[in-house]
């Protein structure tokens, strides 16, 4: 009898493949550094009993994060606090081709617009209401300069 053939699937960048170690010779740290920023809230590896595994998205985010605080020179409690204000593309000033195709994406930045403190919900509809009013002011924008 004949096995089938399994269709091979390529890895997700989401997917937690890395383990700590793996991920810290990838990035060029020891893993004692990817324990701090998890301690400090930068990062939020996935867990899988005691163990800590990295995805893509997590190596691409990390490497994000260690040029803005070594080659900026913003530290990790001043960086949490602009994470807060601001997505993450605006504080690096990567170019809206760049951020809309992230992976590492992270946006913690709380919405202008006013919603219920403590209401998951109503914050994710205040983001969404913010894109939107950002992606119309962005199209009036090039309407106008265009005219």
């Amino acid at each position: 009898m004949a096995r089938k053939r399994s269709e091979i699937q390529p890895i997700s960048p989401d997917a937690s493949i890395y383990p700590i170690g793996v991920a810290a010779k990838m990035l060029n740290v020891h893993p004692r550094t990817l324990r701090i920023y998890e301690a400090e809230g930068l990062i939020h590896p996935t867990h899988v009993g005691s163990r800590r595994m990295f995805s893509a998205n997590d190596i691409q985010w990390i490497t994000c994060l260690r040029k803005l605080i070594h080659e900026e020179g913003i530290s990790i409690p001043g960086l949490k606090k602009l994470l807060e204000f601001a997505p993450c593309w605006e504080i690096k000033g990567c170019p809206a081709d760049i951020h809309e195709n992230c992976g590492a994406l992270v946006d913690r930045a709380t919405p202008r617009i006013p919603h219920k403190a403590g209401d998951a919900a109503a914050l994710k509809a205040a983001k969404v209401a913010e894109k939107e009013k950002k992606k119309t002011g962005t199209q009036k924008k090039k309407r106008s300069s265009s005219g």
